[in-house]
Formats: C-alpha cells, sequence, structure tokens
C-alpha cells in the first residue's frame, strides 16, 4: 500500500482519532508521564478496531465502449451473414432488420441517446451477438433436416417470424429514443420559455 493511500485509509484514519483522544488525555493530565506510550496505544487500538477498507468498484466498460465493441461484432455480423443463403421473403426481411440496426448503431445522436440507455445497449447486443445468428443458423442447419421430412413446416416460416420479432423489438427501441429526444427538446423549450419571464 502506497503512503498516500495509508494516509487516507480508514485505519489510519480511526488511528488518528483515538491518538488525538490520547492527546486530549494527555492534555488534561490523565495520561502522566507515560504520554507517549499512551498516545501511541490509542492510535494502534483505532487502527485496529477500524473497518476494513471496501474493495474498489470492478472497472466495467462504459455504454460508449460496449458500443464501440458492438460496431465490431455488428461488422463480424455482416460477414456472416454475407455467406449465407436466405429465401427472398427472409433476406428481405433482415435487410430490413441489419438496416434499423446499422442506424441505431451508427456514430451520432442516437448513439449518444443510446450510450445513456443500459437497456437498449443491452437488448441491442442481445441481438447482434446472440439472436440474429441463433436464428440464421437454425435456419441453415435445419433446412437440410426438412428435405429429409417432407410435409413439416417450412424453416422459412420460422426463420422469417423470428426476424419479423427482432424487428419490432428494434423498431420498439428506436421509437424509445426518439421519444426521449423528443421530452429532452419539449424540456429545454419550457425552461427557455420559463427562463424569458
Amino acid at each position: 500500500m502506497a503512503i498516500s493511500e495509508y494516509l487516507e485509509s480508514r485505519k489510519n484514519i480511526a488511528g488518528s482519532v483515538c491518538g488525538l483522544a490520547g492527546l486530549a488525555l494527555t492534555f488534561t493530565g490523565l495520561a502522566g508521564p507515560y504520554w507517549p506510550v499512551v498516545v501511541a496505544g490509542l492510535y494502534g487500538a483505532g487502527a485496529l478496531i477500524a473497518p476494513p477498507e471496501r474493495p474498489p468498484l470492478p472497472d466495467f466498460p462504459s455504454p460508449s465502449a460496449q458500443l464501440e465493441e458492438l460496431r465490431a461484432d455488428f461488422g463480424k455480423l455482416g460477414a456472416y451473414l454475407a455467406e449465407v443463403d436466405l429465401p427472398p421473403a427472409a433476406a428481405g426481411r433482415l435487410t430490413e432488420l441489419t438496416d434499423l440496426l446499422t442506424a441505431l448503431l451508427d456514430p451520432g445522436r442516437a448513439s449518444e441517446l443510446l450510450a445513456q440507455d443500459p437497456e437498449g445497449v443491452h437488448t441491442l447486443s442481445r441481438t447482434v451477438r446472440q439472436d440474429v445468428p441463433e436464428a440464421v443458423d437454425s435456419y441453415v442447419r435445419t433446412r437440410w433436416w426438412t428435405r429429409m421430412t417432407p410435409g413439416s413446416e417450412p424453416p422459412e416460416r420460422h426463420l422469417e417470424r423470428q426476424l419479423t420479432l427482432l424487428q419490432e423489438e428494434a423498431e420498439r427501441l428506436a421509437t424509445a429514443l426518439r421519444e426521449t429526444e423528443a421530452r429532452r427538446q419539449e424540456t429545454h423549450t419550457r425552461y427557455l420559455e420559463e427562463r424569458a419571464q
């Protein structure tokens, strides 16, 4: 432990307070000729009874840093999706979804608002890192088995429905960000109007 850390520690503060109490006993004459032992002993006792230091909080990445990582992962997802052959309806759905995700992750005002919404960052992270890859991969794996079992529901329908649900979730997030920005603008307008009065 560095000297500056020790000086600010709870042990030193508690010991110093008890040491000051020992000095007070000295000035009132209660410590007698043994005042250095009394002061040092009270300092030591205070340092021993002080509560333990709290460990520092973990240094988690900020939402802005998480968005940067998410943009990189979204680029990896785009490279993966470019290699997958999807039916036209699902490909159209996927394009709409990725366009919306691109707009939400694009550096700018939307990202600034998103960085202030950890739940929104989590939603996007889950969509990019888990939901979209899993939906597409499930389709790719299931498509082969469907050829072996005629009469079963085509995996394209499941994929389209999954992509539709993910797009609706992303649209709700975009709407919430728009409403946040609108509320902020209205609040600022009211503030300026009240200030003008």
